[in-house]
């Protein structure tokens, strides 16, 4: 898959990243067409308790022979296995986003299946809407544990 990117490091990454992508996407009618071009974010790096800021990239898929421009850089992404949940960003009765994730990642450990080690996505639902509105896709790889045959 390939994908057009922006990573932003700040105490607001997600909407620094966010506002700066979608001022991209926007005008190419990428957003019109989120099955086509779907939106994916992760923390990069992650938050820590030793600093202020932290970093969160998103993505948004594009035609394989789009081009980066300015501030936007395109890449190629491998794909692969993924274990997937939805939650709601805000107030979802089953947990929070980090509590959703625990409990994908415990399925994966209860499953024939283990944690590979790339990106861990979120993928927005509608990246347009209100924040009390946002669902998200929480996207784990996985790839078969060594002795289950599948």
């Amino acid at each position: 898959m390939r994908v057009a990117w922006k990573r932003a490091i700040s105490r607001t990454p997600e909407r620094d990243a966010w506002d700066r992508l979608r001022t991209w996407a926007e005008p190419r009618g990428l957003l019109a067409d989120l099955e086509e071009h779907p939106v994916y974010g992760f923390n990069n790096p992650n938050p820590s308790p030793e600093r202020e800021d932290y970093g969160y990239e998103f993505w948004i898929r594009v035609d394989p022979d789009t081009e980066g421009e300015e501030e936007i850089e395109v890449k190629d992404f491998a794909g692969g296995l993924y274990a997937v949940t939805t939650c709601k960003l805000l107030g979802d009765p089953r947990g929070s986003v980090p509590e959703m994730w625990l409990k994908l990642l415990e399925w994966v450990k209860g499953s024939e299946y283990k944690w590979r080690e790339t990106h861990e996505l979120e993928q927005s639902h509608n990246p347009l809407g209100a924040e009390e509105d946002v669902v998200l896709s929480l996207v784990l790889p996985i790839e078969e544990s060594e002795g289950s045959s599948g």
